[in-house]
């Protein structure tokens, strides 16, 4: 089968199309014709610093359709529409086939097509996770209470965003520096916009408002004094990227919680993995009622090894909206 990867950790020009084996399928596996894929941030962090076994096959979000099934599989059958986030430690869906363990597989939303429904999953969950895992909120839960979301626009805010507004009673603000992205948080769902590049904690008090949540989604390193002085004591700190250093002493005064969102812990250690397959279908069946919109703002018209290093450049640029998403290789 067709799939594009990378042979050593290099710049874009790394990925390459090459012809791979057929998946082997474990019991739990679905076995997927990818038909649509988006581009993340983790996607350009392993290229660059992962060394792969043989090709090093990216790409995570996928929506596709089921081919075959593994003899314990029970949830899903040959023909049926599916959209996932897949496993960081396992090939990924920049291929023809991909192997998925069921569990962690939802049901397509039938309102949007492969391509569109791949820019949906990695994001959605980190979100859903920050918002019910790390933070512990409650549906319904957070009135009078405010969120911090730094980086709206991004994959992540831009979902967290709607699902916080949508699901909880937050008040929810947004960092976003330049008019375009400033707009799009606002068209996302979020009462507040400031700009990450000022004092935000000053531009908070304008508001009358402190955080009891804070979503650090970029840069953390670069905003930890402000997050420290902006939020509420006993509140609650959870990023996803990957700071050098991070002094936490200054969280003792306020007596806060810092905890990190890794979506990709629950296929990693197998624990309760189909909590995501339930949010996903959660999601999938929100966005069908026109409760979420989606979070994709660039749409390639095929995948092939030069479209993709193009996507991977736009995500080394730090200037992308929402999500990028490209066709599968089986479309």
């Amino acid at each position: 089968m067709k799939a594009i990867g990378y042979t050593q950790i290099g710049p874009v020009t790394a990925l390459t199309a090459q012809e791979v084996d057929r998946p082997v399928l474990r019991p739990r596996d679905v076995l997927v014709a990818v038909k649509g894929i988006s581009v993340n941030p983790v996607d350009v962090k392993l290229r660059a610093n992962r060394a792969p076994d043989g090709l090093g096959i990216l790409g995570f979000d996928a929506a596709g359709v089921v081919l075959e099934t593994g003899p314990e599989v029970t949830g899903y059958a040959v023909g049926d529409e599916v959209f996932y986030a897949g496993d960081v430690t396992r090939s990924g869906t920049n291929a023809e086939l991909h192997a998925v363990d069921e569990r962690i597989v939802g049901s397509k939303p039938t309102s949007l097509d492969f391509t569109e429904a791949a820019g949906i999953p990695l994001t959605a969950i980190t979100a859903w996770e920050m918002l019910f895992d790390s933070f512990r909120l409650s549906e319904g839960a957070g009135a009078g209470q405010t969120l911090l979301v730094i980086g709206g626009a991004g994959g992540v805010g831009s979902i967290l965003i709607q699902l916080a507004k949508r699901l909880t009673g937050l008040t929810v603000v947004a960092t976003a520096s330049r008019p375009e992205t400033q707009e799009w948080v606002c068209r996302m769902g979020a009462d507040h916009v400031i700009d990450h590049r000022g004092d935000m904690a000053a531009q908070l008090r304008d508001l009358a408002l402190v955080p009891d949540y804070v979503s650090a989604l970029t840069a953390t390193d670069q905003h930890w004094p402000a997050i420290i002085d902006l939020i509420a004591p006993r509140g609650h700190i959870a990023l996803i990227d990957d700071p050098q250093e991070l002094d936490i002493a200054p969280a003792k005064p306020k007596a806060l919680t810092l905890s990190w969102e890794f979506m990709f812990t629950r296929s990693m250690f197998g624990t309760d993995m189909e909590a995501q397959r339930d949010l996903l279908n959660r999601v999938s069946a929100m966005l069908d009622a026109g409760e979420l919109i989606s979070t994709v703002t660039e749409r390639a018209d095929a995948l092939t090894a030069d479209t993709l290093a193009a996507a991977h450049e736009r995500q080394e640029s730090g200037r992308v909206i929402g999500k990028q998403v490209l066709p599968g290789l089986s479309s």
